[in-house]
């Protein structure tokens, strides 16, 4: 054809003057969004937690506004169809949507059920092709005749991503990818996700708060502040602006803010990529490698044994499937737990965490084995009057909320057991969580931060003296992860132990003093941080992958492995005046 005008391509995404209002706010969530994705993008949507990028994604779906309602403004096309125009079912077909909580989008028996449910509910005659092409795509065809409630979180994640592919969309939106997963199915996700995004051309948007996830995976970086966009740029150039980045709660990924401190410029995307910027600047003479002593921690004192806390000695425990049989959880484990103990929980999803943390709390009495409590066997006594020694608080902060106001929730324990001065006693907690001008506030309201820093104050009004706390971190953006680790860091004065199960490894490396390696329902390994993350025969079978700079660490030959970006820094100096020719 001559003479004619080339018509640009229709974007996968495309927002003009987007705004939204939930009923009842006062200010908008969304305001003024101008944006544009192209086909076969792969965007990271970064920005700290109520900066509007659940929402804004929620308008690609049609969600936004036909489910939930509110004032809309503006308009969203996808693949050039306008979302005001279309339905939540038609659009379903363009964009599939898996959600935070990808347990709850689950909804038939067995996976091929589920990754069939959506071409059957429409009624397509290749829905068989369909399914099996979906669960080819994720890698998942062994797992098709498995019950969901027998799959691990990173198993149970690629189901959903499965059931939305089976429609065929031209876009994939993954809210929170590596929320509630263990490291190395985070990292599973992410490479299914980037095959899609290759070998199939899909449009991929995911909701991070990962920054090496982003620098690792993601082709352009959109960034969320107060319900518009600040800046949609390509990956680089994204990360390249570490300081702005930072200003809006997405810290820069480890290894770059590692070499920055050391004096090494550039914008390495990957651990291989970092170690190679240091070598060669090590090897111009730019930077020099200095002798770091072994961190007091790690030096092994002798000193007298701490009280123990709590102990499990022979410890099985399982539950009935729908057959009627023992599937076990747990299986003939021995811990003791001492005053001190500030430890980590890990291993990868159904290892195990849960239901020892439960055990550990008296909410479960094991089937096989003991558990004591200060000395009382959890059998001996009530769950109830157990939590005056033992506090469990749940992976879902909202599950904890039961009252009208936050006040009355840290209020309910001491209440009930008609403790002296309640009144003065919760005042004190929730200055000490910094949720004082929040006190009559449904907790349910709350920030992810805000909401995880309530639970903390329910639990140190129980006064326990063993604290158990299932995935704190999860789901936060970085500043509100960092505010909760800095909590339970303030927490040794209040409480004699503290376990926290996790699959974040920063937490781990940041807070921990002791880490228990469950794999299979049995300790693997009983450890420190920086004696785990060397130790590749514990960290392949329990699902772990160090931190990056932990990682970078690694590569460079670095003794003693550094666990924070401050530590990296110390074993480098700027060479000397004069050293350089």
């Amino acid at each position: 054809m001559t003479g004619g005008t080339r018509q640009p391509a229709v974007p996968a995404i495309e927002a003009k003057a987007l705004s939204f209002r939930y009923p009842g706010a006062d200010t908008d969530t969304l305001r003024d969004v101008d944006l544009r994705i192209e086909r076969g993008d792969f965007v990271a949507v970064v920005g700290g937690n109520g900066s509007g990028k659940t929402t804004l994604c929620k308008t690609f779906n049609g969600l936004v506004p036909h489910y939930w309602s509110g004032e809309f403004a503006g308009e969203v096309r996808v693949g050039g169809v306008d979302t005001w125009e279309s339905s939540v079912a038609q659009l379903s077909s363009s964009v599939g949507y898996v959600y935070q909580d990808f347990q709850n989008q689950l909804v038939r028996p067995t996976v091929r059920d589920e990754v069939a449910f959506g071409p059957i509910n429409f009624g397509l005659a290749d829905h068989a092709e369909r399914t099996a092409e979906a669960l080819r795509m994720v890698g998942i065809a062994h797992l098709a005749d498995r019950f969901v409630w027998q799959l691990s979180g990173g198993q149970a994640h690629l189901v959903a991503l499965a059931s939305v592919l089976a429609l065929r969309p031209e876009v994939v939106v993954v809210d929170e990818p590596v929320a509630e997963l263990d490291p190395a199915a985070a990292v599973e996700i992410y490479e299914r996700l980037t095959d899609l995004n290759r070998q199939h051309g899909i449009t991929v948007i995911t909701i991070e708060h990962h920054a090496e996830f982003v620098a690792r995976y993601a082709k352009s970086v959109l960034l969320m502040s107060q319900g518009a966009p600040v800046w949609h740029l390509p990956t680089a150039e994204a990360l390249g602006r570490a300081d702005e980045l930072a200003e809006h709660g997405v810290p820069a990924p480890q290894i770059v803010a590692g070499l920055h401190r050391i004096g090494v410029s550039g914008v390495p995307l990957s651990v291989a990529r970092a170690a190679e910027l240091v070598r060669a600047e090590q090897h111009a003479g730019f930077v020099r490698p200095v002798e770091v002593a072994t961190p007091v921690a790690d030096a092994g004192a002798a000193l007298p044994e701490p009280r123990a806390v709590a102990v499990a000695r022979g410890v099985s425990h399982g539950y009935r499937d729908v057959g009627g049989g023992l599937h076990p959880v747990i299986d003939d484990l021995s811990v003791t737990l001492r005053e001190g103990d500030r430890v980590a929980l890990v291993g990868g999803n159904g290892a195990g965490k849960t239901t020892l943390m439960r055990l550990l709390a008296g909410i479960h009495v094991p089937r096989g084995g003991t558990v004591e409590l200060d000395g009382v066997d959890t059998r001996k006594q009530r769950a109830g009057r157990l939590a005056e020694r033992a506090a469990y608080l749940a992976q879902r902060p909202e599950r904890m909320f039961l009252k009208a106001s936050i006040r009355e929730d840290v209020a309910l324990f001491p209440a009930g057991r008609r403790a002296p001065d309640v009144d003065a006693l919760v005042d004190r907690i929730l200055a000490r969580v910094r949720l004082t001008e929040h006190a009559d506030r449904d907790g349910r309201t709350l920030s992810g931060g805000q909401q995880r820093r309530a639970t903390l104050a329910i639990g140190l009004a129980m006064r326990p003296a063993l604290l158990l706390l299932d995935e704190p971190t999860a789901s936060l953006d970085v500043s509100s992860r960092d505010d909760v680790i800095a909590m339970l860091a303030d927490l040794a004065d209040d409480i004699a132990c503290t376990v926290v199960a996790t699959h974040d490894m920063h937490l781990v490396a940041e807070w921990a003093n002791r880490v228990l390696v469950l794999d299979a329902g049995r300790v693997i390994a009983d450890t420190t941080p920086r004696e785990l993350f060397a130790e590749p025969g514990v960290l392949a079978p329990a699902h772990l992958v160090p931190p990056q700079i932990t990682q970078l660490g690694l590569a460079l030959g670095l003794d003693p492995l550094p666990l924070t970006v401050e530590e990296f820094a110390a074993h480098y100096a700027p060479a000397p005046v004069g050293a350089l020719t």
